[in-house]
Protein backbone atom coordinates (compact mmCIF):
# COMPACT_ATOMS: atom_id res chain seq x y z
CA UNK A 1 0.00 0.00 0.00
CA UNK A 2 2.65 2.13 0.87
CA UNK A 3 4.56 1.58 -1.85
CA UNK A 4 1.82 2.36 -4.28
CA UNK A 5 1.20 5.31 -2.25
CA UNK A 6 4.42 6.49 -2.97
CA UNK A 7 4.29 5.60 -7.01
CA UNK A 8 1.23 8.05 -7.08
CA UNK A 9 2.38 10.98 -5.07
CA UNK A 10 5.79 10.65 -7.44
CA UNK A 11 3.66 10.64 -10.37
CA UNK A 12 1.51 13.39 -9.09
CA UNK A 13 4.53 15.47 -8.66
CA UNK A 14 6.14 14.91 -11.89
CA UNK A 15 2.20 15.98 -13.61
CA UNK A 16 2.57 18.93 -11.72
CA UNK A 17 6.39 20.04 -12.59
CA UNK A 18 5.54 18.82 -16.33
CA UNK A 19 2.43 21.23 -16.46
CA UNK A 20 4.11 23.69 -14.57
CA UNK A 21 4.00 27.75 -15.47
CA UNK A 22 6.83 30.01 -15.78
CA UNK A 23 5.37 34.17 -15.42
CA UNK A 24 7.45 35.69 -18.26
CA UNK A 25 7.62 39.47 -18.34
CA UNK A 26 7.51 41.42 -21.55
CA UNK A 27 8.89 44.84 -22.08
CA UNK A 28 7.83 47.33 -24.84
CA UNK A 29 7.65 50.71 -26.72
CA UNK A 30 4.70 52.31 -25.62
CA UNK A 31 4.19 54.52 -29.27
CA UNK A 32 2.32 52.19 -30.84
CA UNK A 33 -0.67 50.84 -28.90
CA UNK A 34 1.11 49.33 -25.87
CA UNK A 35 0.64 50.67 -22.40
CA UNK A 36 4.02 49.45 -20.62
CA UNK A 37 4.98 46.12 -19.11
CA UNK A 38 3.30 42.75 -19.87
CA UNK A 39 2.57 39.50 -18.20
CA UNK A 40 2.36 36.38 -19.84
CA UNK A 41 2.96 32.65 -18.62
CA UNK A 42 4.75 29.99 -20.29
CA UNK A 43 3.67 26.22 -20.26
CA UNK A 44 6.68 24.63 -19.36
CA UNK A 45 5.27 21.51 -21.15
CA UNK A 46 3.91 22.31 -24.08
CA UNK A 47 5.70 26.26 -24.76
CA UNK A 48 2.28 27.45 -24.80
CA UNK A 49 1.83 31.61 -23.66
CA UNK A 50 -0.91 32.56 -22.29
CA UNK A 51 -2.50 35.78 -23.01
CA UNK A 52 -0.86 38.73 -22.33
CA UNK A 53 -1.96 40.99 -19.56
CA UNK A 54 -0.78 44.93 -18.43
CA UNK A 55 1.36 44.12 -15.46
CA UNK A 56 1.87 47.63 -15.15
CA UNK A 57 1.34 51.09 -17.26
CA UNK A 58 4.21 52.70 -17.93
CA UNK A 59 6.25 54.77 -20.64
CA UNK A 60 8.63 52.81 -22.73
CA UNK A 61 9.76 50.43 -20.47
CA UNK A 62 12.22 48.64 -23.25
CA UNK A 63 14.49 46.97 -20.94
CA UNK A 64 14.09 44.48 -17.83
CA UNK A 65 15.82 43.05 -15.01
CA UNK A 66 14.18 40.98 -12.36
CA UNK A 67 16.69 40.54 -8.79
CA UNK A 68 17.82 37.35 -7.92
CA UNK A 69 15.47 37.13 -4.69
CA UNK A 70 12.28 37.25 -7.20
CA UNK A 71 10.89 40.31 -5.63
CA UNK A 72 11.47 43.10 -7.69
CA UNK A 73 11.31 44.06 -11.35
CA UNK A 74 13.35 46.81 -12.75
CA UNK A 75 12.25 48.89 -15.92
CA UNK A 76 14.37 51.30 -18.02
CA UNK A 77 12.25 53.58 -19.13
CA UNK A 78 13.50 55.10 -22.46
CA UNK A 79 12.91 58.31 -22.27
CA UNK A 80 14.17 61.68 -22.83
CA UNK A 81 12.92 63.68 -19.58
CA UNK A 82 12.24 62.81 -15.79
CA UNK A 83 11.16 65.49 -13.38
CA UNK A 84 12.17 68.27 -15.60
CA UNK A 85 15.43 67.28 -16.11
CA UNK A 86 17.13 65.63 -19.82
CA UNK A 87 17.24 62.23 -18.74
CA UNK A 88 15.48 58.71 -18.49
CA UNK A 89 14.16 56.87 -15.36
CA UNK A 90 14.82 53.34 -13.83
CA UNK A 91 11.82 52.18 -11.90
CA UNK A 92 11.71 49.36 -9.32
CA UNK A 93 8.58 47.68 -9.15
CA UNK A 94 7.60 44.92 -6.18
CA UNK A 95 6.47 41.61 -7.83
CA UNK A 96 3.39 40.28 -6.54
CA UNK A 97 4.04 36.53 -5.90
CA UNK A 98 0.70 35.01 -6.53
CA UNK A 99 -0.85 37.11 -9.56
CA UNK A 100 2.65 38.32 -10.90
CA UNK A 101 0.87 42.37 -11.41
CA UNK A 102 3.90 44.52 -10.51
CA UNK A 103 3.52 47.74 -7.75
CA UNK A 104 5.84 50.59 -8.22
CA UNK A 105 7.83 51.19 -5.43
CA UNK A 106 10.21 54.66 -6.80
CA UNK A 107 11.59 55.74 -9.99
CA UNK A 108 15.26 57.40 -10.33
CA UNK A 109 16.68 59.57 -12.61
CA UNK A 110 18.76 57.21 -14.89
CA UNK A 111 21.49 60.17 -15.53
CA UNK A 112 21.18 60.22 -18.43
CA UNK A 113 19.02 60.28 -21.94
CA UNK A 114 17.64 57.24 -23.17
CA UNK A 115 18.09 54.62 -21.09
CA UNK A 116 18.22 50.80 -22.76
CA UNK A 117 19.68 48.83 -20.69
CA UNK A 118 19.64 47.40 -16.65
CA UNK A 119 20.44 44.92 -14.44
CA UNK A 120 21.91 43.42 -11.30
CA UNK A 121 24.44 42.09 -9.41
CA UNK A 122 23.94 38.04 -8.79
CA UNK A 123 23.35 39.03 -4.84
CA UNK A 124 20.93 41.92 -6.07
CA UNK A 125 22.63 44.78 -3.93
CA UNK A 126 23.43 47.06 -6.44
CA UNK A 127 21.73 48.01 -9.79
CA UNK A 128 23.40 49.45 -13.36
CA UNK A 129 22.34 51.47 -16.18
CA UNK A 130 23.21 52.03 -19.51
CA UNK A 131 22.36 55.61 -21.24
CA UNK A 132 22.16 55.47 -25.49
CA UNK A 133 21.23 59.13 -25.67
CA UNK A 134 23.08 60.47 -22.76
CA UNK A 135 26.60 57.60 -23.49
CA UNK A 136 26.41 57.45 -19.72
CA UNK A 137 26.56 54.48 -17.09
CA UNK A 138 25.08 54.81 -13.76
CA UNK A 139 24.46 52.57 -10.03
CA UNK A 140 22.60 52.68 -7.64
CA UNK A 141 22.41 50.90 -3.96
CA UNK A 142 19.26 48.65 -3.86
CA UNK A 143 16.98 48.97 -0.50
CA UNK A 144 15.76 45.91 1.74
CA UNK A 145 12.70 45.97 -0.21
CA UNK A 146 13.71 46.65 -3.51
CA UNK A 147 13.51 50.42 -3.80
CA UNK A 148 16.53 52.17 -5.57
CA UNK A 149 18.41 54.49 -3.83
CA UNK A 150 19.23 57.61 -6.21
CA UNK A 151 22.43 57.11 -8.13
CA UNK A 152 25.90 56.40 -6.50
CA UNK A 153 28.09 57.01 -9.28
CA UNK A 154 27.38 58.82 -12.75
CA UNK A 155 29.87 58.20 -15.25
CA UNK A 156 30.20 60.03 -18.83
CA UNK A 157 31.85 58.19 -21.79
CA UNK A 158 34.30 59.80 -24.14
CA UNK A 159 35.20 59.63 -27.71
CA UNK A 160 33.91 58.42 -30.75
CA UNK A 161 34.19 55.84 -33.39
CA UNK A 162 34.81 55.03 -37.69
CA UNK A 163 31.39 54.89 -38.43
CA UNK A 164 30.44 58.41 -38.94
CA UNK A 165 26.68 57.93 -39.14
CA UNK A 166 26.41 56.03 -35.96
CA UNK A 167 29.43 56.94 -34.00
CA UNK A 168 30.02 60.69 -33.67
CA UNK A 169 29.71 60.56 -29.74
CA UNK A 170 29.11 58.04 -26.95
CA UNK A 171 26.63 55.63 -26.56
CA UNK A 172 26.87 53.27 -23.92
CA UNK A 173 24.49 50.34 -24.66
CA UNK A 174 24.72 47.39 -21.60
CA UNK A 175 26.14 47.45 -18.57
CA UNK A 176 26.39 43.95 -16.89
CA UNK A 177 28.25 42.74 -13.53
CA UNK A 178 30.83 40.00 -13.47
CA UNK A 179 29.82 36.54 -11.90
CA UNK A 180 31.41 37.59 -8.90
CA UNK A 181 29.98 41.38 -8.39
CA UNK A 182 33.52 42.74 -7.74
CA UNK A 183 33.38 44.33 -12.17
CA UNK A 184 30.50 45.47 -14.62
CA UNK A 185 31.59 45.66 -18.15
CA UNK A 186 29.87 48.43 -20.63
CA UNK A 187 29.72 48.02 -24.09
CA UNK A 188 29.55 51.09 -25.83
CA UNK A 189 28.36 51.14 -29.27
CA UNK A 190 29.84 55.13 -30.17
CA UNK A 191 33.28 54.48 -28.60
CA UNK A 192 34.10 51.07 -29.64
CA UNK A 193 34.99 50.09 -26.42
CA UNK A 194 34.38 47.53 -23.70
CA UNK A 195 35.07 49.44 -20.58
CA UNK A 196 35.40 47.79 -17.10
CA UNK A 197 34.71 49.01 -13.69
CA UNK A 198 35.24 48.35 -10.71
CA UNK A 199 32.58 47.90 -8.35
CA UNK A 200 32.79 49.30 -4.63
CA UNK A 201 31.30 46.63 -2.94
CA UNK A 202 29.83 48.81 0.43
CA UNK A 203 28.54 51.22 -1.88
CA UNK A 204 28.13 50.18 -5.86
CA UNK A 205 30.00 53.10 -6.91
CA UNK A 206 32.16 52.28 -10.25
CA UNK A 207 35.22 53.31 -10.82
CA UNK A 208 36.84 53.10 -14.66
CA UNK A 209 39.25 50.10 -13.95
CA UNK A 210 40.37 48.80 -17.49
CA UNK A 211 38.96 48.84 -20.97
CA UNK A 212 39.62 47.21 -24.52
CA UNK A 213 38.87 48.62 -27.87
CA UNK A 214 36.36 46.60 -30.40
CA UNK A 215 37.53 46.52 -34.49
CA UNK A 216 36.79 49.95 -35.82
CA UNK A 217 33.41 50.45 -36.58
CA UNK A 218 32.13 47.09 -34.82
CA UNK A 219 29.56 48.95 -32.08
CA UNK A 220 29.62 47.34 -29.32
CA UNK A 221 26.05 46.56 -28.17
CA UNK A 222 25.54 43.84 -25.61
CA UNK A 223 27.60 41.14 -23.96
CA UNK A 224 27.29 37.78 -22.37
CA UNK A 225 29.91 36.37 -19.78
CA UNK A 226 30.22 32.34 -20.33
CA UNK A 227 28.89 31.90 -16.76
CA UNK A 228 30.89 28.57 -16.36
CA UNK A 229 34.16 29.16 -18.18
CA UNK A 230 36.42 32.34 -18.21
CA UNK A 231 35.17 33.44 -21.45
CA UNK A 232 32.61 36.36 -22.67
CA UNK A 233 31.03 37.40 -25.75
CA UNK A 234 30.17 40.96 -27.27
CA UNK A 235 27.82 41.31 -30.05
CA UNK A 236 28.89 43.76 -32.28
CA UNK A 237 25.06 45.83 -34.17
CA UNK A 238 27.66 47.74 -37.19
CA UNK A 239 29.06 45.37 -38.46
CA UNK A 240 27.18 41.93 -37.25
CA UNK A 241 29.46 39.76 -35.25
CA UNK A 242 30.20 38.28 -31.96
CA UNK A 243 33.32 38.78 -30.22
CA UNK A 244 34.76 36.36 -28.33
CA UNK A 245 36.81 37.39 -25.14
CA UNK A 246 39.18 36.18 -22.13
CA UNK A 247 38.22 37.10 -19.03
CA UNK A 248 40.30 37.20 -16.17
CA UNK A 249 38.42 37.66 -13.48
CA UNK A 250 41.03 38.16 -10.44
CA UNK A 251 42.25 41.09 -12.92
CA UNK A 252 39.15 42.59 -14.61
CA UNK A 253 40.35 42.49 -17.58
CA UNK A 254 39.42 41.74 -21.17
CA UNK A 255 41.37 40.38 -24.26
CA UNK A 256 39.57 39.85 -27.50
CA UNK A 257 40.49 36.11 -29.14
CA UNK A 258 38.42 35.80 -32.21
CA UNK A 259 35.25 36.99 -34.11
CA UNK A 260 32.81 35.42 -35.74
CA UNK A 261 29.73 36.68 -38.38
CA UNK A 262 26.78 36.67 -37.30
CA UNK A 263 24.78 36.26 -41.05
CA UNK A 264 24.74 33.80 -43.65
CA UNK A 265 27.39 33.57 -46.27
CA UNK A 266 26.33 35.23 -49.68
CA UNK A 267 23.23 37.63 -47.22
CA UNK A 268 23.50 40.72 -49.16
CA UNK A 269 21.12 42.91 -47.33
CA UNK A 270 21.09 45.67 -44.35
CA UNK A 271 21.03 43.84 -40.92
CA UNK A 272 21.98 44.55 -36.98
CA UNK A 273 22.45 42.99 -34.44
CA UNK A 274 21.10 43.35 -31.10
CA UNK A 275 20.99 40.45 -28.13
CA UNK A 276 23.30 37.64 -27.45
CA UNK A 277 22.72 34.70 -24.42
CA UNK A 278 24.69 32.05 -23.80
CA UNK A 279 22.56 28.58 -23.29
CA UNK A 280 22.26 27.00 -19.49
CA UNK A 281 24.03 24.23 -20.78
CA UNK A 282 26.91 26.44 -21.99
CA UNK A 283 26.82 24.68 -24.98
CA UNK A 284 25.34 27.11 -27.23
CA UNK A 285 25.29 30.42 -28.01
CA UNK A 286 22.74 32.56 -29.70
CA UNK A 287 22.34 36.35 -31.54
CA UNK A 288 19.67 37.83 -33.36
CA UNK A 289 19.92 39.92 -36.36
CA UNK A 290 17.55 42.31 -37.33
CA UNK A 291 16.93 43.11 -40.72
CA UNK A 292 17.74 39.52 -41.81
CA UNK A 293 14.63 38.52 -38.67
CA UNK A 294 17.13 35.84 -37.65
CA UNK A 295 18.34 33.93 -34.43
CA UNK A 296 21.90 33.04 -35.10
CA UNK A 297 23.07 29.63 -33.73
CA UNK A 298 26.96 29.28 -32.60
CA UNK A 299 28.24 25.65 -31.30
CA UNK A 300 30.66 26.42 -28.57
CA UNK A 301 33.61 24.00 -27.48
CA UNK A 302 35.17 22.96 -24.36
CA UNK A 303 36.84 26.46 -24.10
CA UNK A 304 33.69 28.10 -24.65
CA UNK A 305 35.07 28.94 -28.57
CA UNK A 306 32.16 29.50 -31.06
CA UNK A 307 31.44 27.50 -34.50
CA UNK A 308 28.78 29.09 -37.04
CA UNK A 309 25.93 26.48 -36.97
CA UNK A 310 22.72 28.54 -38.64
CA UNK A 311 20.16 31.20 -38.88
CA UNK A 312 16.72 30.38 -37.59
CA UNK A 313 13.78 32.83 -38.57
CA UNK A 314 12.85 34.98 -35.48
CA UNK A 315 9.18 34.26 -36.50
CA UNK A 316 8.62 38.44 -37.08
CA UNK A 317 10.62 41.82 -38.04
CA UNK A 318 12.92 43.42 -36.00
CA UNK A 319 14.06 40.70 -33.31
CA UNK A 320 15.14 43.46 -30.93
CA UNK A 321 16.05 40.78 -28.08
CA UNK A 322 15.44 37.20 -26.98
CA UNK A 323 15.60 35.10 -24.01
CA UNK A 324 16.10 31.40 -23.22
CA UNK A 325 13.76 30.17 -20.24
CA UNK A 326 16.04 28.45 -17.13
CA UNK A 327 15.44 25.10 -18.30
CA UNK A 328 17.11 25.83 -21.52
CA UNK A 329 14.29 23.90 -23.69
CA UNK A 330 12.38 27.09 -24.63
CA UNK A 331 13.86 30.24 -26.62
CA UNK A 332 11.41 33.39 -26.84
CA UNK A 333 11.70 35.90 -29.51
CA UNK A 334 10.43 39.74 -29.02
CA UNK A 335 9.77 41.16 -32.51
CA UNK A 336 9.63 44.98 -32.35
CA UNK A 337 7.68 45.87 -35.86
CA UNK A 338 5.53 43.01 -35.79
CA UNK A 339 4.98 43.35 -32.17
CA UNK A 340 4.69 39.69 -31.31
CA UNK A 341 6.27 36.83 -29.05
CA UNK A 342 7.70 33.64 -30.67
CA UNK A 343 8.05 30.55 -28.67
CA UNK A 344 10.90 27.89 -29.85
CA UNK A 345 11.71 24.60 -28.76
CA UNK A 346 15.48 23.65 -28.10
CA UNK A 347 17.39 21.15 -29.24
CA UNK A 348 18.95 19.71 -26.90
CA UNK A 349 21.90 17.91 -28.81
CA UNK A 350 21.98 20.13 -31.43
CA UNK A 351 21.03 23.84 -29.79
CA UNK A 352 18.87 24.17 -32.85
CA UNK A 353 15.43 25.83 -33.01
CA UNK A 354 11.80 24.40 -33.92
CA UNK A 355 9.17 26.69 -34.48
CA UNK A 356 6.11 25.51 -31.96
CA UNK A 357 3.48 27.64 -33.29
CA UNK A 358 3.27 29.30 -29.89
CA UNK A 359 3.19 33.15 -30.02
CA UNK A 360 1.19 36.36 -28.83
CA UNK A 361 1.13 39.35 -30.14
CA UNK A 362 2.27 42.27 -27.71
CA UNK A 363 2.71 45.84 -29.57
CA UNK A 364 6.72 46.97 -29.34
CA UNK A 365 7.47 43.84 -28.07
CA UNK A 366 11.39 44.55 -27.26
CA UNK A 367 12.61 42.07 -23.77
CA UNK A 368 11.91 39.21 -22.71
CA UNK A 369 12.30 38.33 -18.87
CA UNK A 370 11.46 35.28 -16.95
CA UNK A 371 10.67 34.77 -13.36
CA UNK A 372 11.42 31.98 -11.55
CA UNK A 373 13.56 28.59 -12.18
Amino acid sequence: MRRILFLLAATMALAAAQSAELKVYVGTYTNKGSKGIYLTRLNTATGALSAPELAAETSNPTFLTIAPSGRTLYAANENGSFNGERTGSITAYAIDPATGKLTQLNAVSSKGGGPCHVSTDAKGRFCFAANYGGGTVASYAIAADGRLSDAVSSIQHEGKGANPKRQQRPHAHSINASPDGRFAVAADLGTDELIVYAVDQKTGALTRHSAVKTAPGAGPRHFAFHGKLPRAYAINELNNTVAVYGWNAKAGTLKEIAAVNTLPAGFTGTSYTAEVVVHPSGRFLYGSNRGHDSIALFSLDSNGMPAFVDTFPSGGAFPRNFNIDPSGRWLLSANQNSGNVVVYSIDPKTGGLSDTGNKIDVSGAVCIRFLGK
